[in-house]
């Protein structure tokens, strides 16, 4: 058994300060004050929640290691205060078959110390044509599908996909690239494209393909999930589907309510991503639809690339921004801090959201009977985000140097401390 002494915690809204004994995995009792002969943590008034959601990682391995592995990966994310992450399929070999689903889980749950999903490919290879075998790949364990870095170009292929997730009750999850209307680009389609002379990529390579699946996803009743929402057109899309009925749900990435392609002032890439920065009307759009539930969740989309990769120029470099460790400070600092976001409701679209819209067995509340798997933030002093301190390979993001508020004291994972800010082994 342990305790944890002098926590704030969210009820109803409004922070208060409660003791949370731990017996194995669960929590066993919550009160103002409980008096235990146990190992003891002190938190000192910081604030304690559920262990935080990420519904879009990338980790890597197998294939591609010296970006990311599993181990580092998911230390990131417990340093960033996740306790269950969900791994996309666009690692080599693809999880696109259920043995290989089956053996990737098996690598996930060896060298994770996080709780780790793994999502299936919705087609061989991510781009063939010909669906995947879904219901075997969901009896596997496969907790969603996605060709997550490709978009299904033809409709039929989305069609069948979609019918057969709808079978086994699964999300399916999109990303969403017209490749027909990429021509080569590297940014946001728009005035700074321009300036730095660069070509860019139409918010219609997202918006068009999300409007041909809204369609097909209320035809066939699938949940259909919406990956890294980044245009004001697709914001309005799915506010129509969901007042229409379509089982729809969407996700946005921090750096696409945070950063838009005006600050872009150079050619430097680490401000390269897919999709790319929008504009501050887009930006302004998604931040709206988070707070009216349009976009249900956050989602890092924490995609780590090695520094030589990054070092390129905007032609050369590779997509991706990593995020798993910055996002609940950043989101913290900039979105409820500036008033425009109550906490709860930040940690409802990183918990609670993400828990029901993908049916995981995580805990939206700390409450009795729950699971241990719990972070602790200090709300109240200041840090610099640094590369040195990054737990993951990847270094790849405009937000080093940022002064946020929020940092991860302590993440336990099923009663069990796997970060400590203060351990000289983190």
């Amino acid at each position: 058994m342990q305790l944890i002494k002098n926590a704030k915690i969210l009820v109803h809204g409004k922070l208060v300060k409660r003791d949370v004994l731990i017996d194995g995995k669960r929590i066993v009792q919550v009160e103002e004050s409980i008096t235990s002969e146990v190992p003891t943590y002190d938190a000192q008034g910081a604030f304690l929640s559920n262990g935080l959601v990420d519904v879009h990682v990338h980790f890597r391995e197998p294939g591609f290691e010296y970006k990311e592995t599993i181990a580092t990966g998911s230390q990131a994310a417990a340093r960033g205060g996740f306790t269950t992450v969900l791994a996309m399929p666009n690692l080599n070999p693809v999880p696109d078959t259920p043995e290989r689903v089956a053996k990737q889980m098996t690598l996930n749950d060896h060298n994770g110390v996080v709780h780790i999903a793994q999502y299936g490919a919705i087609s061989g290879d991510l781009v063939s044509d010909t669906v995947s075998n879904i219901e075997e790949m969901a009896h596997q364990g496969a907790i969603a599908f996605s060709n997550d870095g490709k978009g299904v170009q033809t409709a039929d292929t989305m069609l069948q996909a979609m019918i057969a997730v709808a079978k086994v009750n699964k999300p399916l999850v999109a990303h969403l690239e017209d490749d027909s209307l990429i021509h080569s680009g590297v940014m946001n389609a728009w005035k700074q494209a321009e300036s730095l002379n660069l070509p860019g990529i139409t918010g219609l390579a997202e918006s068009t393909q999300l409007a041909r699946d809204l369609v097909l996803a209320h035809a066939t009743g699938v949940h259909y999930h919406v990956a890294h929402v980044s245009t004001k057109t697709s914001v309005e899309l799915i506010r129509l589907a969901k007042l229409k009925g379509v089982h729809v749900t969407a996700e946005v990435s921090p750096h696409h309510l945070l950063l838009s392609d005006s600050d872009m002032l150079t050619d430097d890439a680490l401000f390269k991503m897919n999709p790319p920065l929008r504009t501050s009307e887009d930006r302004e759009a998604v931040v709206a639809g988070l707070l009216d539930g349009t976009i249900d969740m956050v989602a890092t989309d924490h995609a780590p690339h090695g520094a030589e990769e990054k070092a390129k120029s905007f032609l050369e470099a590779p997509f991706g921004i990593t995020g798993i460790e910055t996002s609940f400070q950043l989101l913290y600092t900039k979105l409820v801090k500036s008033g425009i976001m109550t906490l709860e409701t930040l940690i409802n679209r990183m918990v609670k959201a993400p828990i029901q819209a993908f049916n995981l067995e995580a805990s939206a509340s700390v409450a009795v009977g729950q699971s241990a798997d719990l972070a602790l933030f200090d709300l109240e002093h200041s840090t610099i985000i640094s590369a040195d301190q990054m737990a993951s390979k990847g270094k790849n993001t405009p937000f080093i140097g940022w002064k946020v508020f929020g940092t991860t004291l302590v993440t336990w994972v099923d009663g069990q401390i796997v970060y400590d800010h203060a351990s000289k082994n983190n």
